[in-house]
């Protein structure tokens, strides 16, 4: 779909671009010639991610960083520190969590496991990225992923309801604000894309996607691929006075059935019960990932730790 090399030239930052989707975005990114940053919460993952694409992706130049981007200052010296090697020319703000629970359910420590990450960092990243572009009178392009929810709400993942409505919000504010020096920033609301953390948490104990394909319009679950597809031309030049939007893509499936989880109201107390105990062995076998055996990064992958693991 998209010429070689249309990203040379480019260097972007993926939150949460170790695993799952952002990693997707950003080896297709690298694949057309981009300079790619990573970060993620766990040192040792985005390492062997940096590795594992710079190994794949010939003449890909692939840095990874370790950073909790609910930290603000660990956000601000990583962007200080990928800023001295020089600029940025994009941002994708991945990086996210979610799970399912009954809203009266919720413990704070819960809500702001995900408010934390997806409305305070992502706005952390977003302002310590733009601040520099503003001050270099540099243009940016900014992609974040959010919901179609954002639209409608959804019961029963209000945590990152109510964040990804506020990086939305975000999106259409420094849209305005920020167009006048050329940054430019958008969204993409997709629908479910199977990955392996996420579908767990998202729809435990189910195949994934299975829900999902049973009630899409064009019956079937989004790909990578297509993902991919968008987010490259959100980051690449040619539409440079499209801003501002958030861009759905879910095979209709928010127009058709609202796109959220209405339906897991017939869930009973021990449905919840269930998938609660589902979510938490899955958090567990995550934090079982993060032990310090990665192998050392290629030549052509940086590390530098600027947060917590």
């Amino acid at each position: 779909m998209f010429r070689e090399g249309l990203l040379k030239g480019k260097r972007i930052l993926v939150t949460g671009g170790a695993t799952g989707l952002g990693r997707a975005m950003a080896e297709r990114y690298a694949q057309l010639g981009a300079q790619i940053v990573i970060c993620g919460r766990r040192r040792d993952v985005a390492r062997q991610a940096a590795f594992e694409m710079a190994a794949a992706i010939p003449g890909a130049r692939i840095e990874s960083y370790g950073c909790d981007i609910r930290d603000a200052a660990a956000v601000e010296d990583m962007i200080g520190q990928i800023f001295e090697d020089g600029p940025l020319t994009g941002l994708v703000n991945n990086a996210a969590g979610n799970f399912v629970a009954r809203t009266q359910d919720l413990t704070p420590g819960g809500f702001d496991a995900i408010a934390n990450t997806v409305m305070h960092g992502t706005f952390y990243v977003t302002q310590a990225v733009g601040k520099r572009w503003i001050a270099a009178k540099l243009p940016g392009s900014v992609v974040s992923i959010t919901v179609t929810w954002v639209r409608n709400g959804s019961p029963f993942v209000v945590p990152s309801a109510m964040s990804k409505a506020a990086v939305s919000v975000m999106t259409q504010s420094l849209a305005a604000e920020w167009g006048r020096y050329g940054i430019r920033l958008n969204c993409i609301a997709p629908g479910e894309i199977p990955t392996e953390g996420m579908s767990k948490r998202l729809n435990p104990g189910e195949a994934p996607g299975a829900r999902t394909a049973a009630v899409n319009p064009m019956g079937r679950v989004g790909t990578l691929a297509e993902l991919q597809n968008l987010a490259t031309f959100l980051m690449a030049d040619g539409c440079d006075w499209l801003t501002g939007e958030t861009i759905a893509m879910d095979g209709a499936q928010a127009l058709a059935t609202g796109g959220n989880f209405y339906e897991l109201r017939s869930w009973n107390d021990a449905d919840w019960a269930n998938a609660k105990t589902a979510i938490m062995a899955q958090n567990a076998r995550d934090k079982a990932q993060r032990a310090p055996d990665a192998p050392t990064p290629a030549p052509t992958a940086r590390d530098w730790e600027g947060g917590t693991d």
